[in-house]
């Protein structure tokens, strides 16, 4: 059997329909992965009872509490020992599974990955990196939402974390580092920037290339953008919104007049396989990286296609042991400290 995976079913804004749908699709274009799926077992057992699948690589592990984006992330995770988010993080620490997928609070899952889960030895920090399209295909932003107050040695570190996450999922020899800036010139930035760059300068086993700038991120400037999560999170979320108001209004003047309607229906088929490439639902979620095991952060309002995604997100990143490596090049370069 291949990558064991938890789906945690009690979170996220779609509920457990969702998951199951994903879960089972996920099964039939994974036939060596087995996934564990934690939630209310009376109301799993119902949703699966619609469909066909290899009964023996899906269990279901019963789960009386769950933990809402209403409570208070570090004491639910505490206190809701019986939580389909707390149980799935506990297979992963027990080795019973090797990854874990939540649509829940972003808050839990961040304190419930580094309480339960662990970060790996060494590691100073744990940052969500989340898969972004661009022109050139992906890049790679870390961090997003884990560290809003992060050191210079640390973003060195989340680096080398996101250049070797790169080199093996998406088999980028020699990823371009980036580091987010108000301008090119390395003398500009916030204490932060100016304090990092010359690490990164100095530092061998990654490509870095300098500074990037926001408007230059969409065109694929750099594979890895580095920045810590205060201004990641600020580009995560109007990458979101400016992506949705230009759908929104490309079919509004597509749909405005019969000519625009008629010339809509020619390109149909151009522009949306065009779409297709900054589709976020093919790219998985945002692994919390430098754990002792894989935890996926998927969008709150995650549909059946993201949980498909990330299930062969965790599955490659299982078969590629990207974990290991992190801790094995981190080592390598003596950041790995008793």
């Amino acid at each position: 059997m291949g990558a064991k995976i938890v789906i945690d079913t009690l979170g996220g804004d779609n509920g457990a329909k969702v998951c199951v749908a994903g879960a089972v699709e996920g099964l039939k274009e994974n036939p060596d992965v087995k996934l564990f799926l934690t939630g209310k077992k009376s109301k799993l057992e119902k949703l699966l009872s619609e469909y066909s699948y290899d009964r023996k690589r899906l269990e279901i592990v019963d789960c009386s509490e769950e933990i809402t984006c209403h409570d208070a992330p570090v004491e639910a995770v505490r206190k809701k020992k019986d939580s389909s988010l707390v149980v799935g993080l506990n297979l992963i620490k027990e080795g019973k599974a090797d990854a874990f997928i939540s649509a829940g609070s972003s808050g839990a899952v961040l304190a419930g990955g580094q309480f339960v889960v662990g970060r790996a030895k060494g590691v100073k920090r744990t940052p969500l990196a989340p898969l972004i399209p661009t022109t050139e295909g992906s890049s790679l932003l870390i961090d997003c939402g884990a560290n809003v107050d992060a050191k210079p040695e640390v973003l060195v570190q989340f680096a080398k974390m996101g250049s070797i996450y790169m080199e093996n999922i998406l088999g980028i020899k020699k990823p371009r580092v980036a580091i987010v800036n108000i301008g090119m010139e390395e003398e500009k930035g916030n204490a932060l920037v100016k304090a990092t760059y010359p690490l990164l300068k100095a530092c061998e086993s990654i490509n870095f290339i300098g500074s990037i700038e926001a408007r230059e991120i969409p065109f694929g400037g750099a594979d890895v953008i580095l920045t810590e999560a205060f201004v990641g999170n600020v580009i995560l979320k109007l990458y979101e919104g400016l992506s949705k108001m230009i759908l929104k209004e490309m079919k509004r003047a597509m749909t405005s007049t019969f000519k625009s309607k008629i010339g809509a229906l020619m390109i149909k088929k151009s522009i949306k396989k065009t779409l297709s490439t900054f589709n976020a639902s093919n790219k998985g979620g945002a692994p919390l990286l430098g754990l002792k095991g894989l935890v996926v952060k998927v969008h709150g309002n995650s549909k059946k296609e993201e949980f498909i995604s990330a299930i062969q997100q965790c599955k490659t990143f299982v078969e590629t042991d990207v974990s290991g490596k992190i801790i094995a090049g981190l080592t390598e370069e003596g950041t790995v400290t008793e």
